[in-house]
C-alpha cells in the first residue's frame, strides 16, 4: 500500500458564502496545502451519495489528493457549512455547521487500520469537531491506536464543544495546534494564570503534550517544543478573508517538521504560508510556493 507521511481525519464540506460555494473542511485545507508543498497526504472522511458530494470527490482529485479513504453515506447529506463575515469584524468568518451529514458517521475499515499503523516519519491530523458525533469519534479513537505522531487541531466552534471529549482528545496528541482564544479557554477551565507562555507550558505539562502551536492571527504565532517558548510576529498581507489561513499554518508546521527546520525557522514558513492564503478567498487556493519564500525575504 501507499506510505502517506500524513493522513488526515475529518470534515470535507462546502463552505457557503454570501456570494459562492468552496471546498472545504480544515483536515482537507491541511491535506491540500501538503499536496502544494509536495508532500503525501490521505485524506480520510465521508461524503453523501449527492452531487455537491460527487463534485467534491471530483475537486480531490483536481487537488491530486488521494480518495482511497473518502467512504459515501448512502443515507446522510455531504457536509455543509454557513460562513458570514462576523459583525465585530468582517474579515473574520461566522460559522453555522451543519449536522448531522455524511463526515459525522466515517467507519473504522481495515484500510483504515492499515493507514493508521504505517510506522516512520508519519502523522495523523485530527480535530475535535470530527468528534461531534459517537462514529466518527469512535472511528478516530481506533485510529489513535496507530503508530503515528499525533497532531490535534482544536476546533472550539460552539455548539459542538464537549469538554470531557476535548480532555480526551488532549491526552492523545503529541502535537496540539489552538489560538490565543481557544487557549485562553482551556486555561480558564484550570483556573491558570492569564499569560499566554505560562498557559502554554502548564497546558504541556497537565496533558504530556510535548509540542503546542498557538497562532495568533496577525501577531503571528507562537511555539512551545522542548520546554523553550518561541515567538513569530507574522507578515502582513492585504486579507481576502482568513478561511483555511490556520489550516494552512499547520501544513507549514508539518512541513517544516518534516524538513527538520529549527524551531524559530518552523514558525517563520508557517506564518508566511498562512500570511499567504489569507491574501486569497478560500482555504485552497491556487497559488505558487514561490510566493511563501517571496513573502518572507521581503521582511527580512
Amino acid at each position: 500500500m501507499t506510505q502517506y507521511q500524513v493522513a488526515c481525519f475529518g470534515e470535507v464540506l462546502w463552505d457557503i458564502l454570501p456570494d459562492k460555494a468552496l471546498p472545504g473542511g480544515a483536515p482537507m485545507n491541511v491535506a491540500y496545502h501538503l499536496q502544494k508543498l509536495s508532500v503525501p497526504a490521505a485524506m480520510i472522511s465521508s461524503i453523501g451519495n449527492d452531487d455537491p458530494g460527487h463534485t467534491l470527490l471530483e475537486t480531490m482529485k483536481q487537488y491530486q489528493l488521494t480518495t482511497d479513504y473518502i467512504q459515501t453515506d448512502p443515507v446522510h447529506e455531504t457536509g455543509k457549512v454557513y460562513a458570514r463575515p462576523s459583525a465585530e469584524n468582517p474579515l473574520e468568518m461566522k460559522y453555522e455547521i451543519v449536522q448531522p451529514v455524511a463526515w459525522d458517521y466515517i467507519s473504522f475499515t481495515p484500510a483504515l487500520r492499515a493507514l493508521a499503523q504505517q510506522t516512520g516519519d508519519t502523522f495523523l491530523v485530527f480535530g475535535s469537531l470530527a468528534s461531534r458525533n459517537t462514529d466518527s469519534r469512535q472511528t478516530l479513537l481506533s485510529l489513535l491506536k496507530g503508530n503515528r505522531t499525533f497532531v490535534l487541531d482544536i476546533n472550539l466552534r460552539p455548539p459542538h464543544v464537549d469538554k470531557e471529549l476535548l480532555v480526551e482528545l488532549l491526552h492523545h496528541c503529541h502535537i496540539l495546534k489552538l489560538n490565543e482564544a481557544e487557549l485562553s479557554t482551556i486555561g480558564g477551565w484550570h483556573q491558570w494564570p492569564d499569560n499566554m507562555e505560562s498557559q502554554a507550558k502548564a497546558l504541556s505539562t497537565q496533558y504530556s503534550i510535548p509540542t503546542i502551536i498557538i497562532t495568533l492571527g496577525d501577531k503571528g504565532a507562537a511555539l512551545l517544543k522542548g520546554g523553550k517558548f518561541y515567538q513569530h510576529p507574522g507578515y502582513h498581507v492585504k486579507v481576502a478573508d482568513t478561511i483555511g489561513s490556520g489550516d494552512a499554518f499547520l501544513a507549514g508546521f508539518l512541513y517544516s517538521t518534516i524538513k527538520k527546520y529549527d524551531p524559530f525557522d518552523t514558525l517563520s514558513f508557517s506564518c508566511a504560508l498562512g500570511a499567504v492564503v489569507a491574501s486569497y478567498h478560500g482555504g485552497c487556493p491556487d497559488y505558487q510556493r514561490s510566493e511563501i519564500t517571496t513573502l518572507m525575504a521581503a521582511h527580512k
